[in-house]
């Protein structure tokens, strides 16, 4: 089983700043792509950036340039660093994880996600 909990979500004004975090631990053996995605109510839940284990990054369109994706292996841990944020930035984040369990099971796991608003 993998566990992932998210932090640093609040509520910010037009053009400010957040970094996300998301620590996943539990039966880990390895950690692939980890990513964060984003649903705002009545809307689907969204892509908004991965990264492999690799350091490739993969981001949507609407936050190309202004978030940045980063992980430290060490800690098992996935960043999201928002910049320039915008009002329709506000939504629910989860962090996203495919893992390897020490029994050998590939899974992917979500975090209990965490509220941005932006808004003044």
């Amino acid at each position: 089983q993998v566990q992932l909990v998210e932090s640093g979500g609040g509520l910010v004004q037009p053009g400010g700043s957040l970094r996300l975090s998301c620590a996943a631990s539990g039966s880990i053996l390895s950690l692939y792509t980890m990513g964060w995605y984003r649903q705002a109510p009545e809307k689907a839940r969204e892509l908004v950036a991965t990264i492999t284990s690799g350091g490739s990054t993969n981001y949507a369109d609407s936050v190309k340039g202004r978030f940045t994706i980063s992980r430290d292996g060490a800690k098992n841990t996935v960043y999201l660093q928002m910049n320039s944020l915008k009002p329709e930035d506000t939504a629910v984040y989860y962090c996203n994880a495919d893992a390897l369990s020490v029994r050998f099971t590939r899974m992917t796991s979500w975090g209990q996600g965490t509220q941005v608003t932006v808004s003044s």
